[in-house]
């Protein structure tokens, strides 16, 4: 499934959450959860600052803030609950059906929001995002493949096989003959079958490991 990473500037559309960010710059807001509603948001926020009674003191004073509490604060680090009916930097989020992978990181007021959807349902959140004047710049898009997207059934059955027999030990438990003989194939054809698993895995990690 795509997996796509973007920062957008919540101080654009007046975003209050954004724009309290901007008044502690070097701070890192990190949204554990967010349960969208049509009437705003309950959040659970943990706020990487050692100014945390300046922060505890701000959010008392916002208007779009309501059901405040603070869970625990320290020297470095708040972490605290809201309600919130203002969510423009996140209405976006709602209308395209999409679900953000949390933590989502919040600095200096633009968000770090990664998804994973098909492709058509990113697409309708970048649309939206458009359609509301924010910001927006795509980080990073990588397509992330299961064991069972990537390979074909009899494949997957081969490694399955494969590993399980030991084939792939140091030492090795069966031969390439003796799977096949159990896959009820040639050696010749279980041989092209190895590779080209194996060219799949191998590519895939590759690409992976390059993003």
């Amino acid at each position: 499934m795509p997996q796509i990473q973007v920062k957008l500037d919540g101080t654009a559309v007046d975003g209050w959450l954004a724009t309290i960010s901007t008044e502690f710059p070097d701070a890192e807001f990190r949204l554990l959860a967010t349960q969208l509603r049509d009437e705003g948001a309950f959040v659970i926020l943990e706020v990487l600052t050692p100014r945390g009674d300046a922060l505890v003191h701000r959010f008392e004073n916002t208007p779009e803030v309501g059901a405040f509490e603070v869970y625990y604060t320290d020297e470095q680090m708040v972490l605290l609950q809201f309600r919130t009916s203002a969510t423009k930097s996140y209405d976006p989020l709602r209308r395209s059906r999409n679900i953000s992978i949390y933590p989502t990181i919040l600095r200096d007021g633009w968000f770090s929001v990664e998804l994973a959807a098909p492709h058509e349902q990113l697409s309708e959140y970048t649309d939206e995002l458009a359609a509301a004047g924010i910001p927006y710049e795509i980080v990073s898009l990588r397509q992330s493949h299961t064991a069972s997207e990537l390979l074909t059934d009899r494949q997957w059955e081969f490694v399955i096989e494969a590993v399980e027999r030991g084939f792939y030990d140091t030492h090795r438990g069966c031969t390439l003959a003796e799977l096949g003989e159990t896959l009820d194939i040639h050696k010749s054809a279980v041989s092209r079958l190895r590779h080209r698993a194996e060219s799949r895995i191998i590519k895939n990690f590759v690409a992976e490991a390059a993003q």
